[in-house]
C-alpha cells in the first residue's frame, strides 16, 4: 500500500518520526509538511523530511489522500476549520493525539462530504520534542490505536491499518470514550504524578533540592524523563480529557489513602500484599512485549548493551 500525496501537520517528534518512516519504508510518494513557526519549518527542509514546505496548513492538504493532525489537540479546532475546505473527496483524515473524544467533538462539526475522519493515537514517544527528535523506528513494535465512529467506511479504516502497520505498529480499534480511560490511567495520570513529584522537589529548600538532584535515584530519575515530556501538548491532554483523568485520579488517590494509612500504622502483611499485586502487573507487561526485563530498564552500561 502506497498514499500518494500524506500531509502532516505538525512536524515534532511524532509527525518527523511519520515522515521518517514513510520515507523509508515507501509508504508515500509525496510528503507536504506545514507548521505555524517559520524557524521549524526550516529545519523540517535542512533534515529533507518532506517534499512541499509550507506555513500554510490549507496549502498543504491541497489534493492530499492522508492528512495527519501532529500538533497538540489544542489546535486542532482552528486547525479543521482552516484545511476543511481544502479536503479532497476520498481523502482520509487522521490525528495522533493522545485524548479522542475530544477530536471527534471539536472536528466532526466541521468535516466536509466525503472525506473520512479516522482519529488515532500512536503509543510512542520520547521526552524530547521538534524535528530533529524523530527517527524512523519509533513505531517499530508499538501499538497505534484508531477510533472511527460507526458509519465510518471500511475501506478507510484499512488503508489506515495498512499504514500504521507498514510503519511498524499493531493496530487496534475501540471506541473513543473507551480509548479516553484507558490511556487515563496507563499514560495521563502516570505524567500528572511524575509532574508533581519533581514539582516537589523544585519547591525544596535550594540545599535539599541540590542533593536531591546530586543523588537521584533510579525512581526518581525516571520520573524526571517522563516530567521533561512537552509541556503545551500535555497541557492539552489534560484540559481535553478532564473527565477520564478526574475519575483515575480519584481512584489513585483513594488507594494512595490506603497505603499511606498502612505506612502510618506498620501494616507490613499489607505492603507486601500490594507490593507482590504490583510485581505481577510488571511482568505482565513485559510478557506482552511492552517493556525490557533487561536490568536498570535496559539502560546501557560499560559494554554497550541493555542492562550490562
Amino acid at each position: 500500500m502506497q498514499v500518494n500525496k500524506l500531509a502532516l501537520i505538525g512536524i515534532g517528534l511524532i509527525g518527523s518520526s511519520i515522515a521518517r518512516g514513510a520515507r523509508e519504508k515507501g509508504l508515500v510518494r509525496t510528503i507536504a509538511i506545514a507548521t505555524r513557526r517559520p524557524e521549524t519549518l526550516e529545519e523540517a527542509r535542512a533534515l529533507d523530511l518532506g517534499d512541499i514546505y509550507t506555513l500554510d496548513a490549507a496549502e498543504a492538504v491541497e489534493d492530499a489522500d492522508l492528512v495527519i493532525l501532529c500538533s497538540p489537540v489544542g489546535t486542532y479546532e482552528t486547525l479543521i476549520k482552516q484545511i476543511a475546505p481544502h479536503l479532497k473527496p476520498g481523502a482520509i483524515l487522521s490525528d495522533v493525539g493522545s485524548v479522542k473524544a475530544h477530536v471527534l467533538n471539536v472536528i466532526r462539526p466541521h468535516m466536509p462530504r466525503g472525506v473520512h475522519l479516522v482519529p488515532g493515537h500512536p503509543l510512542a514517544g520520547t521526552e524530547h520534542s521538534g524535528p530533529a527528535a524523530g527517527f524512523s523506528d519509533l513505531f517499530e513494535g508499538r501499538w497505534c490505536v484508531l477510533t472511527p465512529e460507526d458509519g465510518t467506511e471500511r475501506q478507510a479504516i484499512e488503508t489506515l491499518t495498512q499504514f500504521w502497520q507498514g510503519l511498524g505498529s499493531s493496530v487496534e480499534t475501540m471506541s473513543a470514550e473507551h480509548h479516553d480511560l484507558v490511556l487515563a490511567i496507563t499514560s495521563h495520570v502516570p505524567h500528572l504524578v511524575a509532574y508533581n513529584i519533581v514539582g516537589t522537589v523544585d519547591d525544596l529548600e535550594q540545599h535539599t533540592k541540590s542533593e536531591v538532584i546530586k543523588f537521584s535515584a533510579s525512581g526518581f530519575r525516571d520520573f524526571t524523563r517522563i516530567a521533561a515530556s512537552d509541556p503545551i501538548m500535555w497541557r492539552d491532554v489534560f484540559l481535553t480529557n478532564r473527565d477520564a483523568v478526574l475519575e483515575m485520579l480519584g481512584r489513585f488517590l483513594e488507594d494512595l489513602s490506603v497505603l499511606q494509612r498502612a505506612v502510618r500504622m506498620g501494616d507490613g502483611e499489607a505492603l507486601e500484599a500490594l507490593f507482590t499485586r504490583t510485581r505481577a502487573i510488571r511482568r505482565s507487561i513485559i510478557e506482552a512485549g511492552q517493556e525490557t526485563d533487561a536490568p536498570d530498564f535496559g539502560r546501557v552500561h560499560g559494554t554497550g548493551k541493555p542492562g550490562e
